[in-house]
């Protein structure tokens, strides 16, 4: 029964892990893939402008 004991929790971890990356595969795309695009777009676009900005006022 030792051998039961050192492969159960490699075992739930597998299934976990499994479980996990079905949950994260599933969840890309469908209807909240513009508003996750967006969100992404609009972020890039503040970071570019904060780097701009400084650039324009040094000269």
């Amino acid at each position: 029964m030792d051998y039961v004991s050192a492969l159960v929790p490699p075992v739930v971890m597998a299934v976990f892990f499994i479980g996990l990356i079905r949950v994260i595969v599933k969840t890309q795309g469908g209807a909240n893939k513009a508003k996750e695009d967006a969100a992404v777009d609009a972020a890039i676009a503040r970071a570019e402008a904060a780097q701009q900005a400084p650039a324009k006022t040094d000269g």
